[in-house]
């Protein structure tokens, strides 16, 4: 399987987490203007499906996170999902992503688990939660096992976007330090000025 459905001319994974997926299209589509290629629709928020399947004719990719079990991963490509994302190593989300023919990306944090996740077939692997050990955790990582692509989520500061990347991410997921209230009503001119602070760091 090809990462390539994700879209990473920018590493940034955003991700949409809210208690409604109600102001999602409106989100992405401010992140996709804005030079934010992957989106996350996190399932945990009530009504992601239907917002998947309204996005998904966009033309921009966009894929499915907190995705915990098969039938979650097959609802959400059935939606419009063209990858799913775990908060853990699910062995049965990465085989029926397998089968769906989608990437996966699984949640792992330590070296056993990021090389049970890779090894089961994971496209790539966010090591969650990112901010419990910081770029150098990373960096130790990929001392290790440097040929597994790392992807950082969790508490990941606009700030520290070039310090992660120069650890050796492969990508990272950024939620509230990214998205901050634009999920809930909050102003998307503000949105773009967080993106802009944010690429700022990759040139």
């Amino acid at each position: 399987m090809s990462d390539s459905p994700l879209n990473l001319s920018t590493p940034i994974i955003a991700i949409l987490r809210a208690p409604t997926a109600a102001r999602f299209a409106q989100v992405a589509a401010v992140l996709h203007e804005s030079g934010i290629t992957a989106v996350e629709f996190t399932l945990t928020s009530a009504g992601a499906l239907d917002a998947l399947r309204d996005y998904a004719g966009s033309g921009h990719p966009v894929g499915a996170g907190t995705v915990l079990t098969a039938a979650d991963a097959a609802r959400a490509v059935d939606a419009g999902a063209a990858y799913l994302i775990t908060p853990v190593v699910s062995t049965e989300v990465i085989a029926e992503a397998r089968r769906l023919g989608v990437p996966v990306i699984s949640g792992a944090f330590t070296p056993t688990e990021i090389h049970r996740a890779h090894a089961a077939g994971s496209t790539m692997v966010k090591v969650f939660p990112a901010s419990v050990g910081g770029p150098d955790y990373i960096r130790a990582i990929r001392d290790p096992l440097p040929d597994i692509p790392l992807v950082p989520t969790g508490g990941v500061a606009r700030t520290d976007v070039k310090a992660y990347l120069d650890a050796g991410a492969t990508a990272l997921g950024m939620g509230s330090p990214l998205i901050g209230d634009a999920c809930v009503g909050g102003d998307l001119e503000a949105l773009r000025e967080r993106v802009s602070i944010v690429r700022e760091q990759l040139s």
